[in-house]
């Protein structure tokens, strides 16, 4: 099979789809642009299929080249048979290849080897074929003892003979494979502590522990490798050495009862505990870890797509507060632009003097711009701020209300190059109350700014492959920008490196131009920018918006390379282009047959459909059906909870084994995955996500521990039960 029947057997697509898809990455296409204005190419294949059939291209187009590279060196010491080619030819993992590769391979001088250097190989040969030995092993021995060849003895000639056996065994691909099967199928992974209880706190539940390998969640293994790594566990592979040499043995045919029996089977012995397990014990973890950390990385990106597709909220004035102590509530108050209008330093957890200062300085920049929504960072004295805003709300009967905003990577952000550029007249220390303000006005536009990993909604992010999570996410925030557009006008360099086809060189250029030249009234525009040139033009054209452009399409997600079939279909509804922003083209395209002005217009009907959904709703902002933010104006305290409440919050993570959530206490309560639904699913991600609102039931509460158990299946039963009783009393 070739390369494309493959993935498109394994993602059960067409072939010809597959191939369209490779041509058009292999052509330097982006995904976003693949997705979106390559419909009739692909078949409609959308980012995710686009990014598995990447993925899987790479490794199987590794696997040809690995392939050629064995080939060509076994063949190279004329070693190739027929039978050895076919087996290789046929092998679809790399794992296959490299097991029949072993024997072959270059290796440092082994005991084997040396053995064979020694002339013992035909004794070893002897124990493996088990025959009836011409001589007795005395004899057999004594013809191999040469002390120039550093033989001398019969026993060491027996034990070089074995040392040879043992390689072989190694060496034999379906041994190997045999043994890997049976570690998968009944190894299980063990740990103890490997300090003091005290200092290893937090892996005491480790201490004793073992499970069966191919039972093991991917949160385990990586709290089992973070606490190795941190020198608190000792783990290993558990399966007894004995049972699997009885296996063995049998599957080798190794006879009872000869003059070959015990040297065999201890050199099967020798071959497993000292070359066979500790390299498959290192692949087993080796893969484990493997699949633990893309399991955490594909979580981690489900909840930033989540956060980063938050609705902005727009027509506030937000004053954002960074709390905390040492060093005063740091505020800075933002326009409905996004512009930083003042800033101050508040401190609410200090003096009596201190407080009421704090306290007019808040009054004193709530009043002076008009804040009608505060933003407070839900880091270090997170809870003392809330307090002090909800007494401010109650004490002065402001018109206001509060939202919790998680500052994860505020502090990054404040201290990079792009806030001093952003920001140079205000402080560090100030630029970190901005960020947060702005996150909830537009929360993809500000959190672009940040390293993806620092943003706050993943697990064990440190612990993962490096270099595969900042693809992954790097990828997620792309697809975030291209889904939902980029005003060209105002979109900092930050949003715009994010846009398909444009690079960070290329996005400081676009901002370089605007700058000189005032804002674009064109896409067309572009064209002049600094190393924009046409093949970046049809990548990044379709995703960037200009609002009041002279044409009105430039402000949809039409392509320009549409925009002669786009005035087809609008004069085919009656209408001119100048009719764009009326709502009698808006209903007209919102109701139009697409099949049938596909058929008439000889056009693709993906790319017709995208067109009338454009036009029914220009300038939409998908991120108009998620839920706004929640907002407050009161706090709550633990003391005021009880068991058995039921309470609303914002769901902040989403992790394999539940979903923390926001609801309005300093401590973020916890839902476990069993108190998720009564209906079956899969991951909790099946049925929560970041940025959802519920309601969930309080199941306990550990203050000693600063813990707090929700349940959202007790609280929908709940609420289903008072729904039917509500309507039996209608009746």
């Amino acid at each position: 099979m070739t390369i494309e029947q493959i993935i498109a057997a394994e993602l059960k697509i067409k072939p010809q789809q597959v191939h369209a898809a490779l041509e058009l990455l292999d052509g330097g296409n982006t995904i976003p642009f693949i997705a979106r204005y390559r419909k009739e190419a692909t078949g409609t294949l959308d980012e995710e299929a686009l990014r598995s059939i990447e993925e899987r291209a790479k490794y199987l187009r590794q696997l040809e080249e690995r392939r050629a590279e064995i080939l060509a060196a076994i063949e190279a010491q004329e070693k190739l048979t027929p039978e050895l080619k076919t087996q290789i030819d046929a092998a679809v993992k790399m794992q296959e290849l490299e097991d029949l590769y072993l024997p072959y391979r270059p290796k440092k001088r082994t005991r084997a080897q040396i053995a064979r250097e020694k002339g013992l190989e035909p004794l070893a040969e002897l124990i493996t074929q088990q025959v009836q030995p011409p001589l007795p092993l005395e004899k057999l021995a004594a013809l191999h003892i040469d002390a120039e060849k550093g033989v001398n003895s019969a026993e060491e000639a027996w034990q070089g003979a074995m040392d040879i056996v043992a390689e072989n065994i190694s060496d034999n691909a379906a041994v190997r494979d045999f043994i890997r099967r049976e570690l998968w199928k009944n190894a299980e992974l063990a740990s103890a502590l490997g300090a003091d209880e005290t200092e290893a706190k937090d892996f005491l539940m480790y201490a004793d522990y073992a499970e069966p390998v191919h039972r093991l969640p991917p949160h385990r293994i990586l709290a089992l490798n973070r606490g190795e790594n941190k020198g608190l566990l000792k783990v290993s592979l558990k399966y007894p050495a004995e049972i699997m040499t009885e296996k063995l043995a049998r599957k080798l045919k190794i006879q009872q009862h000869t003059v070959w029996t015990e040297m065999y089977t201890a050199a099967l012995a020798d071959s497993y505990k000292r070359l066979i397990f500790p390299s498959l014990e290192r692949e087993i973890r080796n893969e484990l870890t493997e699949k633990a950390e893309k399991q955490a990385i594909s979580i981690f990106a489900a909840n930033l797509r989540q956060l980063l597709l938050q609705q902005p909220v727009a027509g506030h004035t937000v004053l954002g507060l960074d709390p905390g102590y040492r060093t005063g509530c740091k505020a800075a108050v933002i326009s409905l632009q996004g512009k930083t209008l003042a800033t101050d330093a508040l401190y609410i957890t200090g003096s009596e003097k201190q407080r009421a200062q704090a306290e007019a300085g808040f009054l004193n920049l709530v009043n002076t711009y008009g804040v009608t929504l505060v933003a407070i960072g839900n880091g270090t004295a997170s809870y003392e701020t809330e307090e002090f805003t909800s007494q401010m709300i109650e004490k002065h009967r402001l018109n206001i209300a509060y939202t919790i905003v998680s500052e994860a990577g505020a502090s990054v952000y404040s201290a990079s190059k792009l806030a001093r550029e952003e920001l140079p007249e205000l402080d560090v220390s100030l630029r970190g109350a901005v960020s947060i303000a702005r996150r909830v006005q537009d929360p993809l536009a500000e959190l672009v700014k940040i390293e993806p990993k620092a943003i706050g909604v993943g697990q064990y992010q440190h612990d993962v492959n490096q270099k595969e999570l900042a693809e992954t996410l790097t990828g997620v925030v792309e697809s975030c920008v291209n889904h939902v557009g980029v005003e060209l006008n105002t979109a900092s360099p930050a949003l715009l490196s994010y846009v398909a086809g444009v690079s960070p060189t290329v996005a400081k250029n676009i901002i370089a131009w605007r700058d000189e030249h005032g804002s674009f009234t064109a896409r067309k525009e572009l064209l002049k920018v600094s190393r924009l040139g046409p093949a970046a033009f049809t990548q990044c054209a379709g995703f960037l918006r200009i609002a009041g452009a002279q044409n009105p399409l430039d402000n949809t997600s039409v392509h320009p390379e549409s925009y002669k079939l786009t005035e087809e279909i609008i004069k085919l509804l009656g209408f001119g282009l100048k009719d764009c922003t009326g709502t009698e083209l808006q209903h007209a395209a919102a109701n139009a047959d697409a099949e049938q002005i596909a058929k008439t217009l000889d056009a693709g009907l993906p790319t017709v459909t995208d067109i009338l959904a454009a036009l029914a709703r220009p300038g939409r902002d998908p991120r108009e059906d998620t839920p706004p933010p929640l907002t407050r104006k009161h706090v709550a305290k633990l003391s005021d909870l009880a068991i058995g409440s039921i309470v609303k919050g914002r769901v902040q993570n989403v992790v394999d084994f539940g979903a923390f959530i926001d609801i309005g206490l300093k401590t973020s309560g916890f839902a476990h995955r069993s108190e998720l639904s009564d209906k079956r699913f899969r991951h909790p991600l099946d049925v929560v996500a970041v940025g959802d609102i519920v309601e969930a039931e309080i199941i306990s509460i550990d203050e000693a521990r600063n813990r707090i158990g929700l349940s959202l299946k007790r609280a929908a039963a709940r609420n289903k039960n008072l729904n039917i009783l509500h309507t039996a009393e209608i009746k």
